[in-house]
């Protein structure tokens, strides 16, 4: 993996910041499934790309195991204060246009990668959750909270920064290549 040019194509796609990631470094943790279970997000239980839709804990592991190295992608947005919530959206709707579009590029490279969003998946404008399979497995997408991962500790031992300062999000994703 030429990680110069991974890195290269992911900044003219859009992301603010592009990093090597270890696989051996992530780890999947219980508490990070149990704020899913609390469901802030009232995505839980009601798609395939969110817990318990998206495997278990130990599947989830199981799937990450599979690869040793991938690319962190991060998109930070600028906020006009605290609450700024139009900001926030409109810095997560860059990310996963973003997002989607370098899986495809990347896919062409990587037919076997493991992609891993911020939030859940969008390929679909209403999932089958549970009633029939995903119609699409080969291109949904968990986001890394789902699968267990705290985000500030992958980005850490990875060498990426999470928070930029005040006034500012970062939404972040993964790419598992090989």
């Amino acid at each position: 993996m030429d990680i110069k040019k991974l890195e290269q194509m992911g900044i003219e796609q859009g992301f603010s910041h592009v990093a090597l990631l270890d696989c051996d470094t992530i780890e999947l943790k219980p508490e990070v499934r149990q704020m899913c279970a609390a469901d802030t997000c009232h995505k839980y239980d009601k798609c395939w790309s969110c817990p318990p839709g998206c495997g278990s804990l130990e599947e989830c592991e199981a799937k990450v195991h599979q690869y040793k190295y991938g690319i962190i992608v991060q998109t930070v947005g600028e906020l006009e204060d605290t609450l700024d919530g139009e900001g926030m959206m409109e810095t997560e709707a860059r990310h996963k246009e973003y997002f989607v579009e370098f899986e495809k590029k990347l896919r062409e490279l990587y037919p076997d990668m493991l992609a891993i969003g911020a939030g859940c998946c969008t390929k679909c404008k209403v999932c089958t959750y549970p009633d029939a399979p995903c119609r699409f497995p080969k291109q949904a997408f968990s986001s890394m909270e789902a699968y267990g991962m705290l985000v500030t500790q992958v980005c850490q031992a990875n060498g990426l920064q999470y928070y930029y300062g005040d006034c500012t999000i970062a939404y972040t994703s993964c790419y598992l290549l090989e």
